[in-house]
């Protein structure tokens, strides 16, 4: 939860740096989790539109976290060395999700790469401070 709280509250639209795996996991993980309870939420309280499954407690929640979500992807793809912009890969029709998969599977670059430090601080040179989590 503290990753999905720090992409939100700190991070907003940050596309600059580098996230573990885990802040990307986990940040979608507690996205599925929240919109589940908001499509849930809307069901219960009628708040849904005309024929649409989805109602307006899901449509603010997913407004509200695209940016991050987006935000906390591209700083995945910079954690393998690679450039936001392969993100576009989506469009291409099965293996573009296929290969967007293997990218945000994949273990970090160790060290620095043109992005900046290794978030896990592995491989770093010595004395170079990596903030891990933001308090």
């Amino acid at each position: 939860m503290e990753y999905f709280i720090n992409a939100i509250r700190y991070k907003y639209a940050d596309f600059s740096g580098r996230a573990r795996r885990s802040e990307y996991w986990l940040f979608g993980l507690f996205s599925l989790l929240i919109s589940i309870a908001c499509i849930i939420l809307d069901y219960v309280l009628g708040t849904d539109f005309w024929s649409f499954p989805y109602g307006l407690f899901y449509v603010v929640f997913g407004v509200a976290t695209f940016l991050p979500g987006l935000a906390v992807s591209v700083r995945r793809l910079h954690d393998v060395g690679k450039s936001g912009w392969f993100l576009l890969l989506i469009f291409i029709p099965i293996i573009g999700a296929i290969w967007l998969l293997v990218l945000f599977c994949t273990d970090s670059e160790n060290g620095p790469n043109e992005f900046g430090p290794n978030p896990k601080g592995l491989g770093n040179p010595p004395g170079d401070v990596v903030e891990l989590q933001l308090q």
